[in-house]
């Protein structure tokens, strides 16, 4: 359980250190590679009982998760921006788009 906790604690490090910078692959590839950490880490609390040094590690690893999840959010935000600029680049461009067949005729009528 030591080793799992010091991985996770240098893993979470590494990643608050550069969080600015991070693209968002790399930030998922960071959240794919903690579960997989917090998930083993769980299977050994079930056969070992965590001591007071265990428990501190992890408070100092979880004070790190206001910084990553708001990073997240970032990313959240930015994405969503991106797809409504879309939408409306999409519902203008449709706008000008005709919806006449080429073949059509257009008569006027004199009064």
């Amino acid at each position: 359980m030591d080793d799992l906790l010091k991985e996770l604690e240098q893993l979470t490090e590494k990643i608050t250190g550069s969080l600015m910078e991070l693209t968002y692959e790399e930030l998922e590839s960071f959240v794919a590679e903690r579960q997989k950490l917090v998930e083993a880490i769980g299977r050994e609390v079930e056969n070992v009982h965590p001591t007071a040094a265990h428990k501190e590690t992890l408070r100092r690893i979880l004070e790190q998760d206001p910084a990553i999840v708001a990073r997240m959010n970032g990313f959240r935000l930015e994405a969503q921006d991106w797809l409504h600029k879309r939408n409306q680049a999409k519902t203008q461009r449709s706008a000008y788009e005709s919806a006449y067949t080429p073949d059509s005729i257009l008569m006027d009528r004199r009064k």
